[in-house]
C-alpha cells in the first residue's frame, strides 16, 4: 500500500476514513460525520491532549469530517484544507448551517444586542464564517442570535483582491506555532489566511505551499522580485510587499513584521537554512 501523508489523510493503524479503504490498511474503516465549528477558534492538535503540539486551527463556521469521538476529543479532517488532527469535541455542532458571510477584518466582536455599548460576548477573526439571518443597517444578526457590525462582514463569494494587502493587516501579530488568527499565527498560516480571503485555495504547511503554489523563479535572483512573490526556506515562508521588503511571521522576532529580504536571507543562512524556492502566483 502507498504511504499517504497523515496530515491530509485521516488514518491510523486502528482506524481510517472509509474513503481510503483501497489505499491503506487499517483495523477498521468508518464513515465520517460532517460537523461544524461553533466556537470562534479551535486548536487542531497532533494528539488528543491539550499539551500536544498545535498543528493548525479551525475557525468558526468551518465544516469538518469527524471519524471518532472519545474522552472529549474528536479525530477530524477539515473540509477547507483537508488538514487532519484532533480538536475539542465541545467546539463542534452536528447542526450544520450554510454560511452567508465571512469575517473580512482581522478581528471583530460578537454582541448580545445591536448596540456598540452592549458587552461583547466573544471575538471572532478573519475568514470565520457566519450565517446572517437579519438585523438592521448597522448590525447583522447571525444564526446563533448574536450581532456583528455589518462593515466587518462580506458575503461568501465576494473575495478580496490583493492578498498582500490582507497579509499586511497582520503586521505585529504575535508568532504562534499552528496559529491562524491576528491573535497569533505562523508563517504558513499568514499565507493561507491571506490567500483564502481572496478566494484562492491554499494548503496549510510551508512544504505543501512551496510545492503547490505559483511558478518557480530563479532562486539566485533576489533583484528581480515583485510584490506578491513568495520566498521559501525549509520550514519557512514569506511574501514580498515590494521588490526589496519581505513580510513574514517568524520565530526569530516572534511577531509578523517587514524587513529587507537581504537581511532575512543572511540571518537565516547563518543558521544553515538557504532559500529553497521563489514562487510567483
Amino acid at each position: 500500500m502507498t504511504k499517504l501523508d497523515t496530515r491530509l489523510h485521516a488514518y491510523r493503524p486502528d482506524l481510517a476514513d472509509s474513503r481510503l479503504r483501497d489505499r491503506i490498511s487499517a483495523e477498521r474503516f468508518v464513515e465520517g460525520r460532517r460537523m461544524q465549528v461553533m466556537t470562534p477558534l479551535v486548536s487542531v492538535h497532533k494528539a488528543p491532549r491539550f499539551d500536544a503540539t498545535q498543528t493548525s486551527q479551525a475557525l468558526m463556521g468551518e465544516t469538518l469530517w469527524v471519524f471518532e469521538v472519545g474522552e472529549g476529543w474528536a479525530f477530524v479532517q477539515l473540509e477547507r484544507d483537508s488538514y487532519v488532527g484532533y480538536v475539542s469535541a465541545s467546539a463542534l455542532s452536528s447542526g450544520v448551517t450554510t454560511p452567508t458571510h465571512r469575517i473580512a477584518v482581522p478581528s471583530t466582536f460578537l454582541y448580545p444586542a445591536p448596540d456598540i455599548k452592549s458587552q461583547p460576548v466573544t471575538v471572532v477573526t478573519m475568514n470565520a464564517m457566519v450565517s446572517v439571518t437579519g438585523g438592521d443597517k448597522k448590525f447583522a444578526r447571525i444564526a446563533d442570535g448574536h450581532f456583528i457590525h455589518r462593515r466587518h462582514l462580506k458575503p461568501v463569494g465576494e473575495p478580496e483582491h490583493d492578498f498582500v494587502a490582507v497579509a499586511e493587516t497582520f503586521l505585529h501579530a504575535p508568532y504562534f506555532w499552528g496559529g491562524k488568527s491576528v491573535h497569533g499565527l505562523d508563517c504558513s498560516g499568514l499565507l493561507q489566511l491571506s490567500l483564502e480571503a481572496c478566494g484562492a485555495n491554499c494548503p496549510r504547511d510551508t512544504d505543501m505551499q512551496e510545492q503547490q503554489l505559483g511558478k518557480n523563479l530563479l532562486v539566485n535572483d533576489l533583484d528581480g522580485l515583485s510584490r506578491g512573490d513568495l520566498v521559501f526556506w525549509t520550514g519557512h515562508a514569506g511574501v514580498m510587499i515590494d521588490e526589496k521588503i519581505l513580510l513574514h511571521a517568524n520565530g526569530y522576532h516572534m511577531i509578523t513584521l517587514t524587513e529587507p529580504l537581504s537581511e532575512a536571507v543572511d540571518r537565516i543562512a547563518a543558521s544553515g537554512n538557504q532559500v529553497t524556492s521563489i514562487k510567483r502566483l
